[in-house]
C-alpha cells in the first residue's frame, strides 16, 4: 500500500469517526468494555505518552492493511518483523498532526521504552511508565495482532481522539483593520460552510451579538439599556423567559428590542407570527426576526401584511430582513470594526454550543485570505 493510500485511508477513517460521532459527547460504539478498557488508558496517557498513542494506531492500522503481519515484530531487525518506524515516520506522525491529535516531532519510535530490538510481546522489557499504562499498550498490541474488530476499533480510537481534541482550547485569529465587505465575507464563509457536528446555527447569533456589544456604547438609542448575557443554545425560550436570541432592557429592566436569529431557513409568514406570541406581553420596542436565507419571496406581500397587523394591535415593531445585510448595516454604524472582531473570536472561544471544527474553520478562512 503506497503512502498516499495510507493518509487517504486515515483521512476517511477519521471522518467517518466524525460523522458517527456527530455532536454526541461520548463515542459511538458497541465494542465490548474489556476491548476498550487498554485504549481507553492509552488515551488517557496520551498527551504525556505520545510514543506510546503513537505506536498503538500505527500497528493496528498497519494490521488492517496487512493482517498477515505480526504486528508485535515492530523492527526488521526482528525475524519477520516490518519497520513500524518507518511506516509511523511516512503516515501516522503526520496524520496525528494534521489532525491536532497528540504527535511525537518525528516518531513514536524515538522514545526508548519503545524502540527495543525485542517483540511487543508479555515479555516486553521497555520501561514503559506507569505500570498500567505498559499493561494496557501490551494488552492493545495483543487484541490488534488477534485481528479481531479491527476497524471497530480504529473508529473508536478515532472518535475518542476527536473528543479529546475538540475539548482543548484553540486559539483563534483576531485580524484588525479589515475592510467591512472583507469581515462580511469570511463570516459568511465560516456561516456556510459544511460541518459534521451540530452548532453551526449558533455562529450567526455570535456575529450579531458581538455587534450589539458594540453598538451598545457607541449607538444613542441604546443610552441606558442593558444587553443581557447570551442564553445556552438549547435553552426554551418559554423556560428562560427570554423573547429572542439576542435581548435588551431599557432603565426599567423591561424589554426593550430583541433579536431572533435563524440559519438557512427563509423568513416566512408563520415564523413571523410564532415570533409574536413570544413577545405579545411584553411592551418591547423593535423586534427582528433575521435569517441567513433572507426572506420567502413568495410569502413577502402577506408578511409585511402580518408585520403591519402587530403594529396596529400591539405597537411592535418588526423588522424581518436578511441577516447579512443587517450585519452589514450594524458594522457601518461602528468607529472601528476591529472591536467587532475581537468581540466576536472571543465568544467563538468561549460559547460552549460550538466544536472544534466550528472554531479551526475560522483560523482556516483567515489563513485563506
Amino acid at each position: 500500500m503506497t503512502e498516499i493510500n495510507v493518509m487517504e485511508f486515515l483521512n476517511q477513517a477519521c471522518q467517518n469517526a466524525q460523522e458517527k460521532l456527530g455532536s454526541n459527547d461520548k463515542a459511538q460504539t458497541d465494542l465490548t468494555d474489556s476491548i476498550r478498557q487498554p485504549f481507553d488508558v492509552v488515551l488517557a496517557y496520551s498527551e504525556s505518552a505520545k510514543g506510546v498513542l503513537t505506536v498503538v494506531l500505527t500497528s493496528l492500522v498497519y494490521k488492517i492493511n496487512y493482517p498477515q503481519q505480526d504486528i508485535r515484530k515492530h523492527q526488521t531487525s526482528i525475524e519477520d518483523g516490518y519497520s513500524g518506524r518507518t511506516f509511523d515516520s511516512k503516515n501516522i506522525t503526520p496524520f496525528l498532526k494534521a489532525q491536532k491529535f497528540p504527535a511525537m516531532a518525528e516518531s513514536g519510535w524515538l522514545t526508548r521504552s519503545l524502540e527495543q530490538k525485542v517483540p511487543y510481546d508479555k515479555d516486553y522489557t521497555g520501561a514503559i511508565r506507569p505500570a498500567e499504562l505498559k499493561t494496557a499498550f501490551l494488552n492493545a498490541i495483543d487484541l490488534i495482532q488477534k485481528n479481531q474488530h479491527l476497524t471497530k476499533i480504529l473508529d473508536y480510537l478515532l472518535q475518542k481522539l476527536i473528543l479529546q481534541r475538540n475539548a482543548q482550547e484553540i486559539d483563534l485569529a483576531k485580524p484588525h483593520n479589515l475592510p467591512i465587505n472583507t469581515i462580511i465575507s469570511l463570516l459568511t464563509k465560516q456561516f456556510n460552510a459544511k460541518y459534521n457536528a451540530d452548532g453551526a446555527s449558533r455562529l450567526p447569533v455570535l456575529a450579531l451579538y458581538a455587534a450589539y456589544q458594540c453598538m451598545i456604547s457607541e449607538v444613542k438609542r441604546f443610552s441606558g439599556k442593558q444587553l443581557l448575557s447570551l442564553e445556552n443554545h438549547t435553552s426554551a425560550d418559554s423556560r428562560s423567559g427570554r423573547i429572542g436570541d439576542i435581548d435588551i432592557t431599557d432603565e426599567q429592566g423591561k424589554a426593550f428590542e430583541a433579536v431572533e436569529v435563524k440559519h438557512g431557513i427563509p423568513i416566512t409568514v408563520q415564523l413571523v407570527k410564532d415570533a409574536f406570541e413570544k413577545f405579545k406581553t411584553t411592551q418591547v420596542n423593535r423586534y427582528y426576526l433575521l435569517s441567513t436565507a433572507d426572506i420567502n419571496e413568495n410569502e413577502k406581500v402577506e408578511l409585511e401584511k402580518e408585520i403591519e397587523r402587530i403594529k396596529n394591535i400591539h405597537g411592535c415593531h418588526v423588522i424581518a430582513n436578511g441577516l447579512i445585510s443587517s450585519l452589514k448595516y450594524y458594522l457601518r454604524l461602528l468607529e472601528d470594526t476591529s472591536k467587532f472582531i475581537d468581540f466576536y473570536v472571543n465568544l467563538l472561544e468561549t460559547d460552549s454550543t460550538l466544536k472544534y471544527e466550528h472554531k479551526s474553520t475560522w483560523n482556516k478562512i483567515i489563513s485563506d485570505m
